[in-house]
């Protein structure tokens, strides 16, 4: 919707990375449905370099 056409979402986005995190992996009000194209450059950009916590 923001580039101003509709697409079928096919994936659920984590809108903050989770980066390993349970809690935060599994908080429906950190999931966002985006298309396939989307996802990947949303996660390509922010996810470029990730630390994971265990």
């Amino acid at each position: 919707m923001k580039q101003g056409r509709y697409t079928r979402a096919t994936v659920v986005d984590h809108i903050v990375p989770h980066r390993g995190d349970p809690k935060l992996f599994w908080d429906r009000t950190n999931w966002q449905s985006l298309c396939k194209p989307c996802h990947d450059r949303k996660t390509m950009t922010e996810d470029r370099y990730p630390v994971y916590h265990y």
